[in-house]
């Protein structure tokens, strides 16, 4: 073994984890160009003596190394293997792979892997060798057999990091020695190179070398060689013939074989995720720069668009959406030229129309410069000729169950061999199998847009401001478990200038969560609008839930908020307790309810509670997406919830979003993120104050109509209203006629209510509600409710549990409701 030169200082060890790689350049004399660290630690000379030195004196390959020390990749059974010498000789055109062992003085015995790659190009370099300890990558082997196994198992898998300072052109050709780095990265190699002053090497799982130190492959070559030898040789014309047809068929083998390992290595790489954007990615991807230098993927809109399926064929009105261009050439180079997210159609006279309407790959060996301007005419104002000019193209359809989804255009370099039919089979069945991911990321993509879809059209549009209370809500989807999940909120307007708040959620996600809130959903606003008790409607949603099937379960919490009487009425279905934030003090605290079965589950009572609140209390519901962790116990996020509601906020969204921060902090960090759905109802209870109030009980007397117009129009009067007692009268009016003349008990009670809009309420013990007619011009009956619906603002009937309520709510003027 040569010694380091004197003075210079020996290698520094490599970082833990990282093997020393000895990095090889010799040119056609034979001379070394470049000796990397790597090399100075396995072969022992400086870079500054190795450099300019013929390579078979730095490694000692000939004389002082007999053939027991050296074997060949092919082994010494077979004496035509290659050897390392010969290759540092340039006397291989394709790529070698061995094993030597040699001796140091300190190390003793040392078993070296070794790879040579022949270097084609316009400079000196004729030749790259790679070599590392064999005894390094796995821990000293007990035998030549484990060291054959280690290399086996090594050979598949380690990459190369480096730059050779001495010549950027090598540098830049980084890419075809390690078929899977693209040139970015090998710029960034060279970027690092030249800022530290030395070479960067790195061993990791990332790159599959042209040639890997398998015994077969070798064997394989020099097979073909003595194959060509004897066909050459043979003065037999049947030898000659024998030999070369066997020749033909070892070529069509490996040639086959190597198809059939990429398309089993891109198969394993693609589909890795339900993500339209990360599968398009991924199988753009797998195939540069192995197979084609360029990939450009178009996919139709109603892909894109997460819709159904694409209706009929393609046509020249198809627009194509350009969803990745993935290249080795220079970075940059396609970006301004063809911009990912494009949209354009395609002529008919263009490969590419051919392709997306018969569904079958389309050739073109080479792109003349007639065809190049032709296809560089579709792209206005932008000359994409010299980037397509005298490449070999091949267009493949992404197809599935016969539908053309999208296609890909695979470009190769003038300079590497054009497609071929092999490669058109190739491609067909590469693009058949991505098509397949594609088509399962769109249906996912297609009902997951369903699902959310329905859930948007099923929450309510929440008015921020009800009688007496003002709200505000979020609703954040899913993002682990499921984007789609069967929480819903809601609020409801009560007879008697009450609201009824509503938190629910359905167990599981998806699609039949989303449809099953939507029943749940309708179902309580059907209940609530006959004011039906907070217990005895979730009993009778707990009836209807198992009636539509034994999945049917959720949770529910029902809240009837009265603001003239100051107070809550609570009933709850397995939810978590909402939280109460007192105005006077601004104290937190989870109010104490009795939590009852989940709806669905059938024979369990529900309790209501009533709870007493002040004007400027805060009311906060939720479901458990929000403050519920796996592993954690649920109190440690209900005491978050209850701390976090208590922080001070100027409007109710500022403090909707402190709690939703407040509790993603919290919970979450380091957890992955938020994986349930979350429903966030937040109410201010305003209430109404008595003096806002006015209330009568008239007698079942035709002359009542009367005084009912005089008395709104006093109490208007003293609410200083007076602008509006005109059309007051009237619909008053109207109302109480009809209440009057159905009622069977002695009185009807009138109530006149002033927040931002005045609302009038009549009761009587009549379970019928009114309905519009239609009348003609003679009936005498019938007008009544037309008016009140033409007058007023809004208005609506509801059953009681003592008969029925007539409402309407009538606009004031924008500066009396301002002056309150």
């Amino acid at each position: 073994m040569v010694s380091a030169a004197p003075g210079v200082p020996a290698p520094r060890d490599p970082e833990p984890g990282r093997i020393p790689l000895a990095v090889v350049v010799v040119d056609a004399r034979g001379l070394v160009s470049h000796w990397s660290r790597g090399a100075r630690r396995l072969f022992g000379p400086a870079r500054e003596e190795a450099v300019g030195a013929p390579a078979v004196d730095l490694m000692p390959v000939s004389g002082a190394l007999g053939s027991d020390e050296w074997h060949s990749a092919v082994g010494a059974e077979d004496p035509h293997g290659p050897d390392l010498e010969s290759s540092l000789g340039g006397e291989t055109s394709f790529p070698r792979a061995g094993r030597a062992r040699t001796t140091d003085p300190e190390r003793g015995r040392v078993d070296i892997l070794w790879w040579a790659y022949p270097l084609v190009g316009p400079g000196e370099e004729r030749l790259l060798v790679l070599a590392a300890d064999a005894g390094q990558l796995h821990g000293e082997s007990a035998d030549e057999g484990a060291g054959e196994r280690e290399r086996e198992r090594f050979a598949p898998g380690f990459a190369l990091h480096t730059d050779f300072p001495e010549s950027h052109d090598l540098a830049r050709r980084l890419p075809e020695i390690l078929p899977s780095m693209s040139p970015q990265e090998s710029a960034r190699i060279v970027s690092q190179v030249l800022e530290l002053g030395y070479p960067v090497l790195e061993i990791s799982q990332q790159e599959r070398f042209p040639v890997t130190p398998d015994w077969g492959v070798p064997r394989r070559v020099e097979r073909r060689a003595r194959l060509l030898r004897t066909a050459s040789a043979a003065t037999d014309p049947q030898t000659a013939a024998a030999a070369a047809a066997e020749l033909e068929s070892d070529l069509e083998y490996a040639a086959v074989r190597e198809r059939l390992e990429f398309l089993n290595e891109v198969s394993g790489r693609i589909g890795s995720s339900l993500d339209l954007a990360r599968t398009i990615q991924e199988v753009s991807e797998a195939v540069v720069p192995r197979f084609t230098d360029v990939a450009g993927t178009y996919l139709r809109e109603q892909v894109i668009a997460g819709e159904g399926f694409p209706d009929g064929p393609p046509d020249t009105t198809t627009m194509w959406h350009r969803v990745a261009v993935e290249h080795n050439d220079e970075p940059g180079r396609w970006d301004d030229v063809v911009p990912v997210g494009e949209s354009m159609p395609f002529p008919a006279h263009t490969p590419f129309f051919q392709c997306m309407t018969t569904g079958e790959p389309v050739l073109i060996p080479r792109i003349s410069e007639e065809m190049g301007n032709a296809i560089a005419a579709q792209f206005e104002k932008r000359d994409i000729s010299p980037l397509i000019n005298l490449r070999s193209m091949l267009v493949v359809p992404l197809k599935a169950r016969n539908v053309v989804l999208g296609f890909m255009i695979l470009l190769r370099h003038p300079e590497r061999t054009e497609f071929n039919d092999m490669d058109r089979v190739t491609g067909a069945e590469l693009a058949a199998r991505a098509g397949l991911v594609l088509d399962n990321a769109r249906m996912y993509t297609y009902q997951e847009n369903v699902a959310e879809t329905l859930q948007d059209s099923m929450l309510p549009h929440i008015e921020p401001r009800m009688a007496g209370c003002d709200t505000a809500t979020r609703y954040l989807p899913g993002t682990r478990l499921g984007r789609v999940g069967g929480d819903w909120f809601d609020t409801i307007k009560l007879p008697g200038s009450r609201t009824a708040l509503v938190v629910g959620d359905v167990m599981g996600h998806g699609l039949n969560s989303a449809a099953m809130m939507g029943q749940l959903r309708t179902a309580v606003q059907t209940m609530a609008a006959i004011d039906m008790p907070p217990a005895q409607l979730l009993r009778s949603l707990d009836d209807l839930a198992q009636r539509l099937g034994d999945n049917y379960l959720a949770t529910c919490l029902y809240v009837v908020y009265n603001p003239i009487e100051s107070q809550l009425t609570l009933a709850n279905a397995g939810h978590i307790p909402p939280v109460i934030v007192r105005a006077a003090d601004g104290r937190s605290e989870l109010l104490d309810l009795p939590t009852g079965a989940p709806i669905g589950v059938g024979g369990v009572p529900f309790d209501a509670v009533t709870v007493p609140v002040a004007p400027g209390d805060r009311l906060v519901l939720c479901t458990d997406g929000l403050v519920e962790v796996r592993g954690e116990d649920i109190g440690v996020g209900l005491a978050a919830l209850a701390e976090s509601a208590a922080h001070p906020a100027a409007s109710m969204d500022e403090a909707c979003d402190t709690i939703i921060r407040a509790l993603a902090t919290t919970l979450n960090k380091g957890r992955g993120g938020r994986k349930d759905d979350v429903a966030l109802l937040m109410a201010r209870l305003n209430g109404i104050e008595r003096a806002d109030v006015a209330e009568w009980r008239l007698p079942i007397e035709a002359r009542e109509v009367s005084r009912a117009r005089l008395l709104v129009r006093a109490q208007l009067s003293r609410w200083g209203l007076e602008s509006a007692a005109d059309t007051a009268e009237l619909l008053v009016s109207e109302i109480v006629t009809n209440a009057v003349r159905h009622a069977h008990t002695e009185h009807v009670v009138l109530r006149l209510v002033r927040t931002d809009a005045l609302l009038c309420e009549v009761s009587d013990d009549d379970h019928s509600l009114p309905q519009l007619l239609s009348v003609g011009d003679e009936d005498e009956f019938g007008r009544g409710l037309r008016v009140v619906s033409r007058l007023a603002r809004e208005w609506g009937t509801s059953r009681t549990s003592t008969g029925k309520t007539v409402w309407f709510e009538q606009s004031l003027p924008r500066t009396r409701r301002g002056s309150r």
